[in-house]
């Protein structure tokens, strides 16, 4: 090897062994605050509450500008001064619509021809149910249903 190279590999292994330790310091532990949210009683769906660097970071899913903002609140009533509330605001589910949608969905896919379906939903979950001929077809039935704009949650109640 030349001199220069040498020089270069040598320069590049110092710089590797003095900067390791810097950037391992500067890496910051996270700490999940959830539980902490959830035993207060915030009612948020998919609720995540996580301390970095001492910035509470808020985010989950609720219908309620109020508990957006209560969560916030708390985070400051446990001592937290800098609070990121990501948390978004969401229109309820229509349930009728959902409903609807599902059973024209079912109804139009040829794969499930000769099935009988019950659906039901509240909140956005949807409970599904009836009568198929294979097992492939629940499969299917629940993804179609999966897909459906507003559907938080789909619970096969099939027969065995």
């Amino acid at each position: 090897m030349t001199r220069n190279a040498w020089f270069g590999a040598a320069l590049v292994a110092a710089l590797a062994v003095t900067l390791t330790p810097t950037a391992r310091a500067a890496t910051v532990d996270a700490v999940d605050l959830t539980p902490q949210f959830r035993a207060a009683g915030l009612n948020v769906e998919a609720l995540r509450a996580i301390e970095v660097g001492g910035i509470v970071v808020l985010r989950g899913r609720t219908g309620d500008r109020a508990v957006a903002e209560q969560a916030g609140t708390l985070a400051r009533s446990f001592g937290y001064q800098r609070v990121a509330n990501l948390i978004q605001i969401t229109e309820p589910p229509d349930d009728q619509a959902i409903q609807r949608i599902a059973e024209r969905q079912l109804g139009l896919r040829r794969s499930l021809d000769g099935c009988k379906f019950l659906v039901a939903s509240n909140g956005g979950v949807v409970r599904l149910g009836g009568q198929v001929q294979y097992e492939l077809q629940k499969d299917v039935a629940i993804s179609v249903v999966r897909q459906i704009d507003g559907v938080r949650e789909v619970k096969p109640d099939f027969p065995r």
